[in-house]
């Protein structure tokens, strides 16, 4: 009975929860009905506000709940949106420039090229472009040097220190822990499991790491010079010899254009503009520029359509519900959605965006497989965003054509598999032991209660064997290499979007647009429709389960701090590759 009583308890509280939820949306929506949204009218001499300090997703990121309420709906704006509004504002006669806020970017290289192009193409217009910030890191400033002035507070800072990049080693841990990983891989380079097998970088891995960092500084390097008519070589000096102390050492060598308050940069675009000191200056953020504009799709015949497909975070298998407010490239979505672009007769193109460091080899194959089936019919195009490398490289090798941007990173063409054995970790720390009975003598290979057996180890290494050779002649069909010119140039090593067109991986560098006109162009159409999936969802049920997600995420951050959250990250990343072959980045790359 008293059972029953608290079954009976716990199912009348989460209905009585769901009515709640469901009344004040419907009272949202009835409400939205009579007073809809403000009509924004855009006036004469706006500025257009960038702030870099917000992060881009590939797609606009939708809050389902505000989305039911009328009021503004995007979380996070998506980078082709924020590419295609400056775009807008170039030609438009109501915005009189662009003002970069400037602070910490948190965004990838490849994400942080388009932003600059697109200033770079905004400029042609003959507006201007004012930036100014109170701490300016470098992927900031490597936007900033676009604008027309770079204003830092008196009192602030420019990070200009060269790139950096590191790696956290937990095999000590698991050593003390006596937790044995049990790692099985294939390439040389492939250092995915060097921080659970090492506890400092492999002779392999350090090559690698120093080449595509190199590469990613020198093209740092190259864009500022051009615009601040300083030479690469004293770049590197200002750097090397730790020279950019303070704001009055920015200013000295010629990083910046003027020391001020925020104060007194209100003042210098009111007069950039032709106000008058007492005139309020007029700004517009992104956000609320494109509800003026509109939607920012192109416009054209509905029955010729080019459709982009973005491919954002881990490969995955299933259908990725219930992982609340994650990113993921789910294997039984993917393929239902490009079967879908494949079966639509008005889809006469498809340019797969990527921004994936792999996954699952298995997921990654799968969807291969469906793209491989567009590809007999329509064009296929990839584009690739801050990384496309490992299974994120899998998935693009079979185009017709892939772009790149010059810090892209890709490549990393190989495969490991983790199975951990915690029986000593059971046994000596917890005092848990197990036993079991079985039908056949492999039926518990796996099981983290025992160690692996050297006919076990054998099989496991067979089969990231086979799922290596698959990969590299994925890769030998697709790009129409020879197969020994891919087993040079895979073994598990990232390179640079620059070095990747070198070697054959990448056809050109160019951004999402690039892809675009491309694949409109192969497929012999002009005047398309641009049409963007996966479609967002704003439904109830993603509304609870991005509640949940985002809720569970903050509770994390603010308990671990953002280090610590992003050391617990790359180690759910290793829980989550246990037990299956991956194909994935070697780690979180985080250049700054």
């Amino acid at each position: 009975m008293k059972s029953f009583i608290k079954m009976f308890l716990a199912a009348l509280l989460a209905f009585v929860v769901l009515c709640v939820i469901v009344f004040f949306i419907l009272t949202a929506v009835v409400g939205g009905m009579v007073n809809p949204s403000e009509e924004i009218t855009l006036r004469q001499n706006t500025i257009l506000t960038v702030d870099l300090s917000e992060p881009l997703m590939e797609q606009k990121r939708i809050d389902p709940l505000n989305a039911v309420l009328q009021q503004t709906s995007i979380t996070a704006n998506g980078l082709h949106d924020v590419v295609t509004l400056i775009g807008k504002a170039a030609s438009d006669d109501h915005i009189k420039g662009i003002y970069l806020k400037l602070g910490e970017n948190p965004n990838g290289w490849g994400t942080t090229e388009a932003l600059r192009k697109a200033l770079l193409d905004f400029k042609q217009s003959g507006k201007f472009i004012y930036a100014y910030g109170d701490i300016i890191d470098q992927p900031a400033y490597y936007i900033a040097v676009m604008a027309d002035k770079i204003f830092l507070n008196p009192q602030g800072m420019l990070d200009f220190r060269g790139f950096s990049m590191q790696t956290i080693y937990v095999k000590g841990a698991l050593d003390r822990l006596e937790i044995q990983p049990q790692v099985f891989y294939n390439g040389k380079f492939k250092s995915a499991t060097e921080p659970l097998r090492l506890t400092r970088m492999s002779d392999e891995n350090r090559l690698q790491a120093s080449a595509y960092l190199g590469d990613l500084y020198a093209h740092f390097l190259e864009g500022i010079a051009w615009r601040r008519n300083v030479d690469t070589a004293t770049l590197f000096r200002y750097a090397n010899e730790g020279m950019i102390r303070n704001a009055g050492d920015a200013l000295r060598y010629k990083l910046v254009d003027g020391l001020k308050y925020h104060d007194e940069v209100m003042s210098a675009l009111r007069e950039r503009v032709g106000f008058s000191p007492s005139e309020r200056l007029r700004f517009v953020s992104l956000t609320r520029y494109e509800q003026a504009v509109g939607n920012t799709a192109a416009s054209g015949a509905a029955d010729q359509k080019v459709a982009v497909l973005y491919a954002q975070g881990d490969i995955i298998t299933g259908d990725g519900k219930g992982d609340g407010e994650d990113v993921r490239i789910a294997s039984e979505k993917y393929i239902h959605l490009i079967h879908k672009l494949w079966s639509d007769s008005s889809v006469k193109a498809v340019v797969l965006r990527v921004n994936s460091p792999g996954g699952s080899a298995l997921a990654a194959d799968e969807i291969w497989r469906e793209l491989q089936l567009v590809k007999k019919d329509k064009p296929v195009v990839v584009s690739m965003g801050d990384y496309a490398a490992s299974g994120g490289y899998y998935i693009s090798c079979m185009a017709d054509s892939i772009f790149a941007e010059p810090n892209t990173l890709t490549g990393s063409i190989g495969v490991f598999g983790i199975v951990p054995n915690l029986q000593t970790f059971f046994n000596d720390k917890l005092g848990v032991t197990f036993d079991g009975v079985k039908t056949a003598q492999y039926a518990d290979a796996g099981t983290m209660s025992r160690p692996l057996t050297e006919a076990e180890k054998q099989f496991i290494q067979q089969s990231i064997d086979s799922v290596y050779a698959t990969f590299k002649h994925r890769v030998a069909d697709g790009r129409h290499l020879p197969e020994s010119v891919v087993d040079s140039i895979a073994q598990g090593r990232v390179w640079s979007g620059r070095a990747a067109q070198r070697i054959g991986l990448v056809d050109r560098l160019g951004g999402l647009n690039d892809a675009i006109a491309c694949a409109a162009r192969m497929a012999g159409i002009s005047g398309y429709s641009l049409h963007e999936y996966p479609e967002t969802n704003t439904s109830l049920q993603q509304l609870l389960r991005r509640v949940s997600g985002s809720r569970k995420t903050i509770m994390l951050k603010e308990a671990l701090g953002s280090d610590n959250y992003r050391i617990f990250q790359q180690l759910e990343t290793a829980t989550r590759s246990s037990g299956g072959i991956q194909a994935r980045l070697p780690y979180t790359i985080i250049i700054r």
